[in-house]
């Protein structure tokens, strides 16, 4: 039979450990909130960024946003036209695009090669991808225009394009498919991965994607609230859960994951693209795209107004 002295004492120490325990945790809570205050306040938001539209053009949608390599930063928004470009000052310096070519912007990404990628997910009129150089000047369309599959000429609800560098891009088929689709630099079809679900190289709304400096191709699972990480040839490497729910990403020049997130945590989250530490939170705008100049500012296009945001604006946080 036990001692009941001794059990007392075990007792004692369990509860010292659990109250050490928790004590720890929220020391490590208060320390990394800490470090997002302080990473945070590194930006402040340009209130006179993007200067007003001249009289005939009103914002719509921002779901996305990009920039070019002379540093043009683009809107992709739902309203006519639906391409505008701003200078750093944020004067509208060009706009174009048309129903014809885009029914209801979704991805907008510049490549490799200065050109930019665009999605329509349009239910009825869309589900295609359009490649155009930075006057608006079509360049390669994939996709039927009206009609929704799983060939490899058809997408359901296209929500994202990144390009590698040997001109090869993925489609991010995502908002009623849920697959990676690869091309080559001509646009034929090289190979697939995915399909609804929960477990590795499964998804729930593919709704981003970017290539890092390594070759890593990064999916944001928004629905499944995680990115996942796959080689260019759709084999599964980790997931890392820190980012809340991507709606939209980029990685900049230092090699600094931002996150785009308009659904849970209600800001720009970002960190290292290399393994996933958390450096801060940019609050400010409840941003679907997020975009990075050579500075390290942050610009952000808002699709909702949520908690507090517009809705129909972009916006310029400035590095301080």
């Amino acid at each position: 039979m036990d001692n009941p002295d001794t059990q007392i004492e075990i007792a004692e120490m369990t509860n010292q450990t659990r109250r050490f325990a928790v004590k720890l945790a929220l020391l490590l809570v208060a320390s990394l909130l800490s470090v997002a205050h302080s990473y945070g306040q590194e930006y402040i938001m340009d209130p006179n960024w993007p200067k007003p539209l001249p009289e005939g053009i009103e914002w719509g949608q921002v779901p996305n946003v990009t920039i070019d390599k002379e540093g043009y930063i683009y809107a992709f928004h739902r309203a006519d036209p639906p391409v505008l470009k701003f200078d750093k000052d944020g004067n509208l310096v060009d706009s174009y695009g048309s129903a014809e070519w885009v029914s209801l912007p979704h991805g907008f990404r510049t490549t490799p090669d200065g050109n930019i990628w665009a999605t329509d997910f349009h239910p009825s009129l869309g589900h295609t991808i359009t490649k155009i150089d930075t006057d608006g000047r079509i360049i390669l369309r994939l996709g039927a225009r009206g009609f929704t599959g799983t060939s490899p000429n058809t997408f359901n609800g296209p929500a994202d394009v990144v390009q590698a560098p040997d001109g090869s891009f993925f489609v991010a088929d995502g908002h009623s498919n849920n697959r990676i689709v690869k091309f080559d630099r001509d646009g034929r079809y090289l190979m697939e991965w995915g399909k609804k679900g929960t477990g590795p190289g499964e998804f729930d709304l593919p709704h981003t994607v970017v290539i890092d400096r390594r070759g890593r191709l990064f999916v944001g699972d928004r629905s499944n609230e995680r990115i996942q990480l796959f080689t260019q040839e759709g084999v599964y490497l980790t997931e890392w859960q820190q980012f809340g729910r991507a709606s939209g990403m980029f990685i900049d020049q230092n090699d600094i994951l931002y996150v785009a997130d308009y659904e849970k945590l209600r800001g720009v989250i970002f960190g290292s693209a290399e393994d996933g530490t958390v450096m801060g939170f940019i609050e400010g705008s409840e941003p679907e795209g997020v975009v990075v100049d050579a500075d390290g500012n942050v610009y952000t296009g808002e699709v909702t107004g949520g908690e507090g945001g517009e809705g129909r604006i972009m916006r310029k946080f400035i590095k301080q």
